[in-house]
């Protein structure tokens, strides 16, 4: 017990290196040596001599000495003695006593011991004599007379050992503790050393690849050069070629006034010199012509005639950059920055700090991740945000135990791996409203719209005949909407126009436009409508569209409220929401269905199992990869909120809302930050989810 005490107290000052604390046992040199090396019967220590140790049949021990001194005593039976321990008869060998067997045991443990250091006892210097003690719990020295100290009379609860072991357990315990520094020393020299090759390594590939990209560039600067060396050459070349032309017929007509003028002083005939010098008169012409050279000789190359020179200088010494970093990944941390719930994205942040825990402001820095689900990969992707922080995403696509590694320069960073689980259903982060009538009381929401322009959300409460504007970032109450329009408590759809708000009412089977104080801007009829439902507005083009579950079609209005075309008559089933843009129209009843404006059905995706269920709202989202199509799906009473492409219909999330499951999903708006609001029709609320 006191050993234990002893290494607890040693551990304090090493708090800050980890270690296993080994449990020991001393042995007092006199006990063991009285224990097991002498001889019980005349208490003797074994020696090689007059005490050699004997080994009996019965397995006890006796010295050379007692053995022939109990033989020579018995009268009886001389071939035979008794062990004076167990009282068993021993035959006596043929040889004596001295042929008995040696204890091997015995004389392993007297060589052992006699290599060992016998130790020296501490005494105390004011008591020659007194062994020393040392007292665990003060601390402190003391031999038993020493009556001025603290231990004269030893309390019972205080833990007193000998300071000879004290001392040795103090060594020992000092020397597993350097073992142990030269261990994680050496763990580091060696992790500092493979820094310094990869180092050099890096260094290496650094100058190849300065080397490759000059070469490349020399080899870029080499066939300009050679380019323009050609242009230049070929120029000379045409103007050489015209020049030496012109040379040829100057020589040619030379030849012939040559040939003309000969024999001209011997000519008497002066007919015959009157013609010849009529035809170097039509030559005189022709050679004026060839006085002036057809071709310049102006061939100059221009580096002046734009700037690209300027520019490639200029490029020149912004080309490369050389990049280090201070990062330090032992001190790095991860967060999860969303909630982690299958089917939706899972967001870790990865934020950098260098060597004195300051945070990093640039990012650059090698960062891999790799993600698990129940031990099965899942795909990764790692955003650098070049602020010092890194965004790590992932979408698991089933419930389980997730894992998270995350590397900086190949080394862990502090909080990998980073666990999580990943829950099978999404909670809300918000709900908001109750039954009834107040200012933030609902009744039958049926529909939702959201106009981004005005930042405010529309909540169509049929139940008490008006439209609840909310703030859609806080969701705190405007104003509530009151028309003629709204009465009856029969609206049952709602969407955003440039100047107000539209709705439609399917027992007067009237379509209102109001503007955001109640005031009606225009009211559209139509023979046509059997029992319109839902609607949806392109502010672009000021259309409108209205899904008509009587009709069993969606049709189509102008900014005039002529219907322009009827959409998938005899084709639609009950619609659980509609979206239109300047291109496109969306229809969800038991499936997601894409029309053209023209009537043509362009896709249709995500059907639900026929009688199992429907769509209880849509929403579009402009995204960098494409329309976005988000909407609220029930399969046998289990709502979920889905992501789809519009282009292919493929999932990009989707998510099962059983936490406070909503009791019946009638609109949905998208808000900023991959929310939505979802219109829950039976328990009088709004709830607010991620996707």
């Amino acid at each position: 017990m006191y050993c234990c005490s002893f290494l607890s107290r040693l551990g304090v000052g090493m708090a800050s290196m980890s270690s296993t604390l080994v449990e020991t046992v001393s042995i007092n040199y006199e006990d063991f040596n009285e224990s097991f090396l002498t001889c019980g019967t005349c208490l003797c220590t074994y020696d090689g001599g007059e005490h050699t140790p004997k080994l009996l049949p019965c397995s006890h021990t006796v010295c050379l000495h007692c053995l022939t001194r109990i033989a020579a005593s018995q009268t009886r039976d001389a071939g035979s003695f008794r062990c004076p321990i167990c009282r068993e008869l021993i035959t006596i060998p043929r040889g004596g006593v001295p042929a008995l067997p040696p204890s091997f045991l015995v004389n392993q443990l007297l060589d052992l011991m006699a290599r060992q250091r016998r130790e020296v006892i501490p005494q105390c210097s004011s008591h020659p004599g007194r062994e020393l003690l040392f007292c665990e719990t003060c601390d402190c020295v003391f031999c038993r007379h020493c009556a001025d100290g603290p231990h004269s009379d030893t309390p019972c609860d205080h833990t007193v050992v000998p300071f000879s072991i004290a001392l040795k357990r103090m060594s020992e315990i000092l020397l597993y503790r350097a073992n142990e520094c030269l261990s994680k020393l050496g763990s580091a020299r060696d992790a500092v050393a493979n820094e310094l090759r990869r180092l050099e390594a890096a260094a290496t590939a650094a100058d190849e690849a300065i080397d490759r990209h000059f070469s490349e560039l020399r080899s870029a600067l080499d066939k300009r050069h050679s380019e323009l060396k050609s242009a230049a050459a070929a120029a000379a070349t045409h103007k050489r070629k015209l020049l030496e032309e012109q040379l040829k017929l100057i020589d040619a007509e030379k030849s012939k006034v040559e040939a003309e003028c000969s024999g001209l002083q011997q000519q008497v005939e002066v007919r015959e010199v009157s013609s010849r010098a009529a035809a170097l008169g039509a030559r005189l012409g022709d050679a004026a012509a060839l006085a002036e050279p057809r071709e310049n000789a102006f061939l100059a190359v221009d580096f002046a005639h734009n700037d690209a020179q300027q520019r490639f200088a200029e490029s020149l010494a912004d080309l490369g950059r050389v990049r280090t970093s201070t990062t330090f990944p032992g001190l790095c941390t991860l967060q999860l920055e969303s909630s982690c719930v299958c089917g939706l994205e899972v967001v870790v942040v990865l934020r950098t700090v260098d060597y004195h825990g300051e945070p990093r402001s640039t990012g650059g820095d090698p960062v891999t991740a790799a993600a698990t689900l129940d031990g099965a990969p899942l795909p990764v992707a790692v955003t650098d945000q070049d602020t010092g922080l890194y965004r790590i995403t992932l979408r698991p696509w089933a419930a389980g135990a997730l894992c998270v590694r995350v590397l900086v320069f190949a080394r862990g960073v502090r909080d990998s791996p980073l666990r999580a689980t990943v829950l099978a259903s999404a909670a809300p982060l918000a709900v908001w409203g109750s039954r009834g009538t107040g200012k933030h009381q609902l009744s039958q929401p049926v529909a939702l719209a959201r106009c981004p322009k005005r930042r405010e959300i529309y909540v169509l409460d049929a139940g008490n005949s008006r439209v609840k504007v909310l703030d859609d970032e806080t969701f705190a109450f405007k104003t509530d909407i009151i028309n003629e329009g709204l009465a009856g408590r029969s609206c049952t759809g709602i969407a955003v126009t440039a100047d107000g708000i539209v709705v439609v009412n399917w027992r007067t089977r009237t379509i209102t436009e109001v503007n955001t104080e109640g005031t009606t801007l225009r009211s559209i009829r139509s023979e046509r409508l059997v029992e319109p439902v839902s609607v949806a507005a392109d502010v672009s083009c000021r259309r409108i569209a209205v899904a008509d579950n009587g009709a069993r079609a969606v049709f189509l209005f102008d900014d005039r409220g002529h219907i322009l075309r009827e959409i998938g008559s005899g084709e639609l089933g009950l619609v659980g929401g509609l979206a239109l843009t300047k291109d496109l129209l969306v229809v969800a009843d038991v499936a997601v269905k894409i029309y053209d404006l023209e009537g043509n059905l362009k896709n249709t995706f995500a059907p639900v199992p026929k009688g199992r269920g429907g769509y209880g709202g849509i929403a579009l989202e402009e995204s960098p990869h494409g329309l976005r199509i988000v909407c609220a799906r029930s399969v046998r009473g289990r709502a979920a909120l889905c992501v789809l492409a519009a282009e292919g219909g493929r999932a990009l999330a989707a998510c099962e809302l059983a936490e406070r499951r909503p009791r019946r999903v009638a609109g949905l708006a998208v808000l900023r930050g991959r929310r939505a609001l979802l219109a829950d029709l039976a328990a009088d609320c709004l709830r607010l989810h991620s996707y």
